[in-house]
């Protein structure tokens, strides 16, 4: 890299690396960066909101006129870098994340916009080799992946319980657009000789992402009854359901093996702490169990063992690595292994919105969120600000508390004459906490 793109490439990782998710700086970061952003492009890029922005206030950004800031975003949404999407009867663009986001939208690409072995070696190099970013992703307290049982494995006393956002077929049937395309991760392992020989075309993207993806080229728009059939192949063939982690909105569906998908490969390489696990657990009858290890082989968590009791082998689940997908019963010839519903179900997002928010306040970087496009926040959007902060645990609240009490926040309040009504709802909801 030259100087002056390197200066370029050097602003879009720091725009990258804003956002709670975070793209740390890396020599393979910066050639995925040339081979997907022109010089140009990586210069406008950086300088883009972190929330959704109309093309007028990008092209204020880019001091370009209107016609000319369409025409670029235009482009960058055909290569998948930002997302075409339509707010309240508004058109908005909004840069993707590194992930779930470009790094996908630029191999499920079959066009040959990009050469797709030389991504694939970098992006095995970034994630797959280099410790920073899968560790900054996965260290994540509120993480940005969530499982979605087998639901017809549930036992039948629970399924009047499972939530409308726990199963995959809810999903399917709100959704308002769904695409599908190429399964990014066995797609790079294809690349690199490591890949099984599972499906690639069964990677879905939901709702305002899959519309953009579908306007714009990327993925292949498909109706509720053909994501359906994916999915039931899927789980069929032994594969995890692995979603967006929040209730409302859900933006993709991927379904994962455990020797290729990066979160199921990240969740076991980071010491299984991440907590993406279902509402359900694993567990099995000891004497039903005839120790024949099918289990064992199927679990894309490495969390069941065989191990001998009784003069007898037996299948052993270790609930701090179970993930609760369902697989396991699925394949279990005896049916001795049931899936037992938590008594303390986990916490998941209403929406993206609040799920940025909590990943702003876990990493510190609150701040990016509210002043980076600080003109656009409307006092709704304030009001439902103040609604997360002061519904999170004691410590968690004073910490994002400490990111917003300073006199620049409350000082740009003021120059948006917003300052009385929203310190009094500030003050109002601290005095009720």
């Amino acid at each position: 890299m030259g100087h002056i793109i390197q200066n370029s490439y050097k602003s879009l990782q720091q725009r990258l690396d804003a956002p709670a998710q975070g793209a740390p700086e890396s020599k393979s970061l910066y050639r995925i960066l040339e081979i997907l952003f022109s010089e140009k492009e990586a210069e406008l890029v950086s300088k883009l909101p972190l929330q959704p922005f109309t093309i007028k206030k990008a092209s204020k950004r880019w001091d370009k006129n209107i016609k000319e800031t369409e025409n670029i975003l235009n482009k960058l949404a055909d290569k998948g870098i930002v997302l075409d999407i339509e707010d309240k009867g508004e058109r908005k663009f909004i840069l993707a994340p590194t992930m779930a986001g470009f790094f996908e939208f630029s191999l499920m690409r079959t066009d040959g916009k990009f050469d797709r072995k030389i991504l694939s070696e970098l992006f095995y190099q970034y994630l797959n080799v280099e410790e920073d970013f899968v560790a900054q992703l996965f260290g994540l307290n509120t993480q940005i992946t969530r499982t979605i049982v087998h639901e017809d494995m549930i036992e039948e006393k629970d399924r009047s319980i499972i939530l409308d956002y726990e199963k995959a077929s809810e999903i399917i049937k709100t959704a308002s657009c769904i695409t599908v395309g190429t399964c990014y991760c066995r797609h790079k392992m294809e690349h690199i000789g490591k890949a099984c020989d599972m499906p690639q075309e069964v990677c879905l993207t939901l709702n305002s992402a899959a519309k953009s993806l579908s306007k714009h080229g990327v993925a292949k728009e498909i109706n509720k009854k053909e994501a359906m059939k994916i999915i039931k192949k899927c789980m069929d063939l032994g594969l995890v359901q692995i979603g967006d982690n929040v209730q409302n909105n859900v933006n993709w569906i991927c379904n994962c093996c455990g020797c290729c998908c990066e979160a199921l490969i990240g969740y076991k390489r980071t010491g299984y702490k991440a907590n993406l696990e279902s509402n359900f657990l694993a567990i099995n009858n000891n004497e039903e169990c005839i120790g024949c290890g099918i289990c064992v082989n199927k679990c894309p968590v490495d969390a069941i063992n065989l191990q001998e009791e009784a003069g007898k082998k037996i299948a052993i689940v270790d609930m701090d690595k179970c993930i609760g997908c369902g697989v396991c019963k699925r394949f279990c010839p005896t049916k001795s292994i049931k899936l037992k519903r938590k008594k303390d179900i986990n916490y998941t997002p209403k929406d993206s919105f609040e799920r940025c928010l909590m990943n702003a306040v876990e990493t510190g970087k609150l701040q990016n969120y509210i002043f980076d496009n600080f003109d656009s926040w409307s006092h709704e959007i304030f009001r439902k600000l103040f609604s997360i902060i002061f519904n999170l645990p004691p410590v968690k609240k004073i910490y994002a508390l400490k990111q917003l009490k300073s006199s620049r926040f409350f000082s740009r309040l003021n120059k948006k004459n917003k300052t009385n009504n929203l310190e009094k709802l500030y003050k109002e909801n601290n005095k009720e906490s």
